[in-house]
Formats: structure tokens, sequence, C-alpha cells
């Protein structure tokens, strides 16, 4: 074997060839990469997901609250800020993979990260009600919101390019032509999916409750210094690290230009000169989208690979764009849902209707043992798959279960209003309905399995189906099915909003949850998942994999 440019210099078992440490010598296997890396890395996303979690999951309490936004403004603000967190990795991804390389995006995002954290705690600080002096009617300052949107972005800004690259770079940890390795990578996205609802789960506990009970200034402060601890942890791994050296040999070749300069050229061939013009290509190419081996005369056989490669996961990550919409309704819809419910535990303590969606990470943190260590060898002693069942099977699963989730809220939802018109409720919309909150529990729940099995399929799937060299471009695709979802989720409800709020009709998102209906909206969304979900098991019959899933 070769290393680097050192033609012929064979190299000694225990020293990765694809990959060198931060000095820039061939990594050794024992003492670098695998668990003893990655567990630093998951260290970083478990700090990071519990400040992301720290501020989305109750954005919504505090955009109707302390900023006195309507129901609809502050579902349209919510999913647009979700859905931009989520799309822009397309764009860091590309970063990444053409110019930076993953491990200095993620220390320039993370202190962008850092920095929005910061600057949203202190527009937190900023007293939320003013007077105006012509009509003495209270009001929120602009300069608040004006601090708040622009910190709310910045660390859009910041999330997106650390979660474009860090999941990558800890997946790079693990050699794929190491058997025990590329096992290893497989659990890897289990258990990175574990570490992070953990995170997740802690945050929804705590900040939650501080935001809601003591001061959001605090509850915004405790994920500015979750976030610093994630950096911290994130630069102690470093002497342990491997960086591909795929990645930061193509740094000033763009990937999209690469994947262009393919599309481009195969549009120019026409197909009567194939046979004469084409230079033989490789035998190993694929035989997926033939129209583009036209380029053959101007591009390079790997670059045709990459563009098939990228084109292949289109018809899939189109038939999950209605999961990201679903998805996006737990910390919008769902939250106020629950805020309307008794959400008493005793005399003197309420549960925050944020701290319901703790039950997802709850529900991720104890499946994912039982699907990675009972789930998977039973389905490989009947498949003989070394995964269990494919990970498009897994991803459908997932979708499947989203569909039942989205009934039974449609179903409980129904019971909410008719309690609440029972008890003479409908035109009180700051009573509390007497219905436990804990009868969201089932639908939170069904969101945290089909997670483990939508959401980590897609992530194994991004990653191992797109060419290494694109990896963090991969992964950015994944997360933008969530953003994606989120915007999409917007549209939805802006277009719903003006159909149902005309000649004097109550909206289906009424400031009033009273007399709104949320239940036609889940139900629709149940209708359109089931659709998403045919579409999905049509397409995946026709994929073939790069490699054996």
């Amino acid at each position: 074997m070769s290393y680097g440019t050192e033609t012929g210099t064979t190299l000694p078992n225990d020293v990765v060839e694809w990959s060198v440490d931060f000095r820039g010598k061939p990594s050794v296997r024992s003492s670098s990469g695998g668990w003893r890396s990655s567990g630093f890395i998951i260290g970083a996303q478990v700090s990071e997901k519990f400040a992301y979690f720290g501020i989305a999951s109750n954005l919504i309490t505090y955009l109707t609250g302390p900023l006195d936004e309507s129901t609809v403004a502050a579902a349209r603000n919510v999913n647009l800020w979700l859905g931009t967190t989520a799309i822009l990795p397309l764009i860091w991804g590309s970063i990444a993979d053409s110019f930076l390389g993953r491990f200095r995006t993620i220390l320039i995002t993370s202190s962008l990260y850092i920095l929005g954290l910061g600057l949203l705690t202190f527009s937190a600080t900023i007293p939320s009600i003013c007077k105006d002096q012509e009509t003495l009617v209270s009001c929120v300052p602009q300069v608040k919101v004006t601090i708040f949107f622009c910190a709310l972005y910045l660390i859009a800004v910041g999330e997106g390019g650390f979660k474009a690259c860090i999941r990558a770079f800890g997946a790079d940890q693990f050699d794929e032509n190491d058997p025990q390795e590329s096992n290893a990578q497989s659990s890897y996205f289990n258990w990175l999916h574990f570490s992070i609802s953990t995170g997740a789960l802690s945050t929804r506990l705590i900040s939650n409750y501080v935001q809601e009970n003591l001061s959001w200034a605090l509850g915004f402060g405790i994920p500015c210094l979750s976030m610093m601890l994630g950096l911290f942890s994130f630069l102690l791994g470093t002497n342990t690290y491997r960086f591909s050296i795929g990645e930061e040999g193509r740094k000033h070749n763009n990937p999209f230009v690469r994947i262009g300069r393919v599309f481009v050229a195969a549009a120019k061939k026409q197909p009567h000169i194939l046979s004469e013009t084409i230079p033989l290509l490789p035998a190993q190419r694929s035989n997926k989208f033939r129209f583009l081996d036209r380029a053959a005369i101007s591009c390079s056989s790997s670059e045709i690979e990459e563009a098939k490669g990228v084109l292949s996961l289109v018809p899939m990550w189109t038939c999950c764009l209605v999961y990201g919409i679903v998805y996006a309704q737990s910390p919008t819809f769902f939250t106020m849902q629950g805020s309307t419910m008794d959400r008493s535990i005793s005399s003197s303590l309420q549960v925050p209707a944020a701290t319901l969606q703790c039950f997802i990470s709850l529900a991720i943190i104890v499946f994912i043992p039982i699907y990675d260590r009972l789930f998977v060898p039973i389905a490989r002693s009947i498949t003989h798959k070394p995964s269990g069942i494919t990970t498009l099977q897994r991803i459908s699963t997932g979708i499947f279960l989203t569909i039942v989730a989205m009934v039974i809220a449609a179903v409980i939802e129904t019971k909410r209003l008719k309690t609440a018109r029972d008890h003479g409720l409908v035109d009180s919309p700051q009573a509390t309905v007497p219905m436990s909150v804990f009868w969201l529990v089932p639908q939170y729940v069904l969101f945290g399995v089909s997670e483990v099995f939508t959401m980590v399929g897609l992530q194994k799937f991004f990653y191992g189906q797109i060419p290494v060299e694109l990896r963090s471009l991969g992964l950015s695709l994944y997360l933008s099915v969530v953003g994606i979802g989120n915007i999409l989720s917007t549209i939805l409800v802006s277009i719903i909003e003006k159909a149902t709020h005309q000649s004097g009709q109550v909206s289906w998102f009424a400031n009033n949850l009273n007399q709104a209906h949320l239940d036609y909206f889940y139900w629709l969304l149940a209708c359109l998942i089931s659709i998403a979900f045919l579409s999905f098991i049509y397409v995946a019959k026709s994929y073939v994999y790069n490699t054996p899933k």
C-alpha cells in the first residue's frame, strides 16, 4: 500500500492509510481514532444539544410571552428559525468539504454559536414591557426584539456549521476498511443519538424549568455555558483525532463545481456519438443514471460517480420532506396544546408545557439500547444482514410510526376540545382545560421511537451512500430534510391560516386554542405523511445501494 505521495511505501498494519493525525503524520490505529476519539466528539455534541434544545424547545413560549407574539406569528418564527438552522448545514458542508475542512469549520462555527448565545442572554435582561407615551399601552421594546432575533440567527449560523461537520468528523474516526471499526461505526450513529438525546432530556428538564419559573436570562445563560463546555471537550481530543486525507486534498476543489461540471458536460453530449467518443470507464462504475456517462469525455470517472451518488439521493430526500413537516410540530403546536391543559403535579408545582418534549428524549434513550442490543441481533439472525434490516427499511418504519403518532395526536386534540366545550371554556382562552397534560405523552413517545428509526437511519443513509469526500454535504442533506420541512410547515400554516380565517370564520390556529382546530391540522398531516410513506416505499424498492446495507 502507498501513503500520500510516497508511492511504493509499505504501511504497517497499525497505520490507517486514508488519514493523518493533527501533526500531518500517518494516523496510528492504536493511538488515534475509534471510540477513543469519538468520545470527545460525542461529549461535545451532548453539550451542544443541551444548548440548542435549551433554546429551541421553549422558544414558542418566549415569543408568545415576553415578546407578546400571536400563536400563528410565533409558530411561523419558530419554524422559520428551525428551518434555517437545518438548511445552513448545506452551505457549511460545502465550505468544509471544499475549503476549510471539518475541524476548522467546527472551531469557527462553535465560536459564532457561543457569541450568539451570549447575545441572546443579554437580550433577555432588557425589560420586556415599556409604555407607549401617547397611548400608554404596554409594548415590547424594539431594541429587545432586534437584539433577540439577531442573536437567534447568529446561533443558527453557528449551529448550522457545527452540526454539518461534527457528526461526519466523528464517523471519520472509524476506518471503514477495518471490519471491527466498520461495525463500531454502525453503532456510533445509534449511540451518538442516544447521547444527544441525553443532553436534550437534561435541558428540557433543567433549562425549561429555569426559564419559566426563575429567569429567562438565566435560562438562556445556562445553554451558553454548556456550549463553552462542548467546545472545550472537542479541543481536548485534538491529539487523538484522525483527519481525512481526501478532505485535505480537495479544499480548493468545490464539490458543487465538480458535480455541476458533470451535469453540464452530460447535457452537451449527444447519444449518437457516445460509442465513438466516450473513453472506456472503469469496470466498477455504477449503472445508475447512465446518461451522466456522457460526461466522461471531459470529466473523470470519480467525478461522474460523485454526481451519480448525489443524484440518487434526491428521490429519497424528497419523500422524507413531509416527515420534516410533521417533525416540526413537537416544539410548536404540541407545546401550545399542552399549555392549555392541566399541568399540575402537586398543589404548588406545574410542569412547563415544553418539558413534555423530554418524553421524546426518554423514548430515544430507552429504545436505542433495545434496538442496538436486542432488535438488531434478532433481525440479523432472520435476515442475515449485518444491520438486521436495511437502512431504507429502518427509515420507512419510522415514517409509519409517525403516521400513528399524528392519528393519536388528532384524537387527543379532539378530546381536549370536547372537554373544553363540556366545561364551558370555549370563550376562556386563559382557563385551564380540566384534562391532564399527560394525555399527550403517547404522541411524544411515538415521535421519539420513530426518530430512532428514521432520523438515525437518515444519518446513516446519507453518510454511507454519498462519496467519501462529500460526507459533510451528505449529512447536511439529512439535516436539510428537517430544515426544509420546517419551512414547508411555515408555508402550510400560513396558507391554512388565510384559508380558514376568511368571512369571520375561526382560524384553525386561533390564539384561543379552545376555538381553534388543531385536530383538523393533525388529520391533514396524518394524510400527507401517509402519502409520503407510500411514495417512499415505491422509490425504495428500486434503489441500489453503493455498498451492502
